[in-house]
């Protein structure tokens, strides 16, 4: 088999999760293949996203750029994955007919067959990784019972099917093995974890698991669900020295009238509660959420009431969103009355809000000093994240160059120099 593929991944780390494990597939037969490699390639596979427009926006930019790349003839055929392809795959059809095949989310044996490869039962652990050696996204299960009203994810990857532990746990071991030292676990929604095999919340119980793992130093949860957050999970953290004090917790809103439509099943003062309890018993917690702009029927008022939140709770980290109808959904239902230039402008406004806030919180770190895991080496820095920052979406410390011996992949002792909205600068401590 002579082809070589080039992957082009699109949207979440989920996604990245599952073009890793297509990567080990096609290795696994013998076939050559990249991640968003520059070499050139006789198949391409889009790995797209379908969550909100902007994405789906550059699934379609990023499938009509190597469509016509085959019709100048630099590329031999183009397949299309991933879940703009679940989600659309007929219209796709219709509309893309220069595209060789399109797969859904759970469509991974079809691809590779349709490729001339086998599907290897014995091979879904032995994912390729694209990330930085020392890191990697842990996926402990797939899809989502929440039925928040703006999010099509559940229509697009199905029902909540966590991952057996003792799996979770064994591909865990395959990656320390690989030299990760960091472990990101991430889901739909990772509170949820257990319910559908072991009847309760088992996260807690997966990082206990998780901890006794040799050569993994951090631990990270990525994508906690508000409603019901697990106790005996903060429980863990704050007993652990490999759990990172950070949680990512999507908040959305903090408005009663926002949440109860959005049906997040949970009032702006339990998530107060919430956050409240996470800080006391986690005091040195670092808490990243999200902040969607412009829902159906955001009034002066309730932006108003989620900036006041906004600047009383000051979160470490913060990322904000417009809303964009999502067809089938129920928002898509509601008028959709607020202008794209009104969303835009609520989130810049709450984005120039946070800017103040990291500064502020940043200058405080300025003198002291913080294990750094070094990502990697850019112009005249090295680039490090400490505990409290997840890779490309957080903060990052800058190391000056100098006759220190760094090495990406290791860990080291920083001390804080200097520090701006959304970075930290510090030098080596010996």
């Amino acid at each position: 088999m002579n082809n070589k593929i080039n992957i082009i991944t699109l949207g979440c780390s989920k996604n990245l999760v599952d073009s890793e494990v297509l990567m080990g597939q096609l290795k696994a037969n013998n076939v050559s293949v990249s991640h968003q490699s520059d070499e050139k390639a006789n198949i391409i596979i889009i790995n797209t996203c379908g969550f909100i427009e902007d994405a789906k926006q550059e699934s379609i930019d990023t499938i009509f750029q190597f469509v016509e790349a085959k019709k100048s003839g630099i590329v031999e055929k183009v397949f299309v994955m991933g879940c703009l392809s679940e989600r659309y795959k007929s219209t796709l059809k219709k509309e893309i007919p220069e595209v060789d095949g399109f797969f859904g989310v759970n469509e991974l044996p079809e691809i590779i067959d349709t490729i001339g490869a086998e599907y290897k039962n014995d091979q879904i652990e032995n994912r390729i990784i694209t990330t930085p050696s020392h890191y990697a996204y842990l996926k402990i299960s797939e899809g989502c019972d929440r039925k928040c009203s703006f999010c099509a994810i559940p229509l697009i990857r199905g029902k909540h099917i966590s991952k057996p532990i003792e799996v979770i746990v064994s591909e865990a071991k395959n990656l320390a093995a690989k030299g990760v030292k960091e472990l990101i676990l991430i889901a739909q929604d990772l509170t949820y974890y257990g319910i559908d095999i072991y009847k309760k919340q088992k996260l807690a119980q997966l990082i206990i698991e998780l901890e006794k793992i040799q050569g993994v130093e951090w631990i990270r949860l990525h994508y906690t669900y508000p409603a019901s957050f697990p106790d005996d999970v903060l429980d863990v953290i704050a007993k652990s020295s490999k759990v990172c004090n950070y949680i990512d917790i999507p908040l959305q809103h903090i408005s009663d009238t926002i949440l109860k439509s959005m049906k997040r099943n949970i009032s702006a003062k339990e998530t107060k509660k919430l956050i409240e309890k996470i800080r006391l018993k986690i005091p040195n917690v670092v808490i990243r959420t999200t902040m969607m702009l412009g829902y159906p029927g955001e009034t002066d008022e309730n932006f108003n009431e989620l900036s006041d939140f906004v600047q009383e709770y000051k979160f470490d980290r913060l990322g904000v969103f417009t809303y964009s109808a999502e067809e089938d959904t129920f928002a898509d239902t509601l008028n959709d009355d607020v202008s794209q230039s009104l969303k835009q402008q609520r989130a810049d406004e709450i984005m120039g809000i946070q800017e103040k806030i990291s500064l502020e919180l940043n200058n405080q770190k300025i003198g002291k000093i913080f294990k750094v895991l070094i990502d990697r080496e850019e112009g005249d820095y090295f680039i490090g994240r400490t505990e409290f920052d997840s890779p490309e979406v957080d903060n990052e410390v800058l190391i000056k160059k100098d006759y220190s011996v760094i090495i990406p992949g290791n860990f080291y002792y920083v001390k804080i120099i200097k520090a701006d909205f959304f970075d930290l600068f510090g030098k080596i401590e010996n």
